[in-house]
């Protein structure tokens, strides 16, 4: 192993404008979303580039226009030896303002010891950087004995899924990294669900009286539900109290399970009374903890706020959550990922981290969501790992450092040979 990261190394630093024109390439398609519906481009150039590299490849459409690309590259003795998902979003997030920037964002451009352009950080410089490292073991002459698995997926910037969409379709690995944003960090992360929490009137009035409605003696017994939805948000607030007390986890900041009042809709005209309002939310939840089981604490909660108000306990609340698609649904969902730092998968990969780097890894938690919740969702093992900081990922001229695409190539080649080349537990 040691002559192996040896050559490895000198392949990576020897061949680093071979892995930076990859990346150009990536970068080069305009995969913004929203809007979305535009991957099929970026998707069908990675179906070629790794099915020149002995791929059996699986495409198909999420959306119209956004296609999942699953390769995998079959190992010698695939039932004796462990089998790894490397997975990565394409989509990138959203420009902004183009003059902003100080080049094109689909251009890829080198300044000082930084690669520009959107998706460096997060995440195309990951995915194309972990298909470089197999072709620099191809290159070498290292053959792999368990099955590999690249997982391309799309939607992750809009909570479209396409990881779900993969697990669903049954793919599966003795372990999963995805190669999202992490700064090197091997992570875990918290969860994400937003919903909608609705109250509708089983009346509608005019808003000329009103006064009828609030005030003694006017015989209508009737509400605005703006005004309803206020008792809501104080129960929310009420429930994010308690939760910040009551619950915790390692390598977070405490309070971090939040309960956010993102959006609200009401009403329908100003002569009438709010015979409708509803109020999207997002909930940020602990890796410890099942969206399944968070939801029904907040039902639980708000319900008992309705029942003790004598409308709202005859109009009471209404809640739907999730959903695969911010843009479709108006929803979404991260599962959480608590690590097993027991695994051996993430034995085998801190130890490619030390040989390969010098040093030890940081292991712990990210403060984002990736689609590596639905991966652990499934029963996969899975860990988050890969380059760029979370500062840069959405950023205007956002940027990815060179000697930090090196190192975390060198740590998936060495990693992928071990990992896929030792047998089955």
């Amino acid at each position: 192993m040691d002559q192996l990261k040896e050559k490895i190394s000198q392949q990576v630093e020897e061949r680093k404008a071979e892995l930076i024109e990859l990346i150009r390439k990536f970068i080069s398609f305009p995969t913004v979303s929203p809007p979305a519906r535009n991957t099929n481009a970026i998707q069908e150039f990675m179906k070629g580039t790794i099915e020149e590299m002995g791929f059996k490849t699986d495409q198909w459409e999420v959306y119209p226009g956004d296609s999942n690309v699953i390769g995998i590259l079959h190992g010698e003795a695939s039932d004796e030896y462990n089998s790894l998902i490397v997975n990565g979003h394409v989509d990138v997030a959203e420009v902004g303002d183009e003059k902003e920037w100080d080049s094109s964002p689909f251009e890829a451009r080198i300044k000082d010891s930084y690669l520009y352009g959107r998706g460096t950080a997060d995440m195309k410089s990951g995915l194309a950087a972990s298909i470089f490292a197999v072709k620099l073991l191809q290159d070498l002459g290292v053959t792999l004995k368990g099955d590999l698995q690249i997982q391309s997926v799309i939607g992750e910037e809009a909570g479209e899924a396409g990881t779900l969409a993969c697990t669903e379709k049954g793919y599966h690995a003795d372990y999963a990294v995805v190669v999202d944003t992490s700064d090197l960090h091997i992570q875990g992360q918290g969860g994400v669900i937003t919903g909608w929490i609705t109250i509708e009137s089983k009346e509608t009035h005019h808003d000329g009286i009103r006064r009828k409605m609030i005030h003694a003696g006017g015989g209508v017994k009737g509400a605005s539900t703006i005004e309803k939805m206020m008792k809501i948000i104080s129960g929310l607030q009420d429930l994010e109290r308690h939760w910040a007390v009551t619950k915790s986890y390692e390598g977070f900041p405490p309070g971090s399970n939040t309960i956010n009042p993102a959006v609200i809709e009401g009403g329908r005209h100003a002569a009438f009374v709010a015979d409708r309002c509803a109020l999207w939310i997002t909930v940020h939840f602990y890796p410890n903890e099942d969206y399944q089981t968070v939801i029904k604490e907040i039902e639980e909660h708000i319900l008992a706020v309705a029942a003790a108000d004598p409308w709202l306990r005859e109009n009471p609340p209404q809640f739907k959550w999730g959903g695969k698609s911010m843009i479709v649904d108006r929803g979404e969902i991260f599962p959480s990922l608590e690590l097993d730092i027991d695994h051996p998968g993430i034995h085998h990969l801190i130890s490619s981290y030390e040989k390969c780097l010098g040093q030890s890894p940081e292991v712990g938690m990210s403060s984002t969501v990736t689609d590596a919740g639905w991966l652990g969702e499934a029963g996969i093992p899975t860990v988050i790992f890969g380059p760029g900081k979370l500062e840069d990922a959405h950023a205007v001229n956002e940027k990815v450092e060179i000697q930090q695409l090196l190192d975390f190539t060198k740590v998936m080649a060495m990693f992928i040979a071990k990992w896929c080349n030792t047998r089955k537990a």
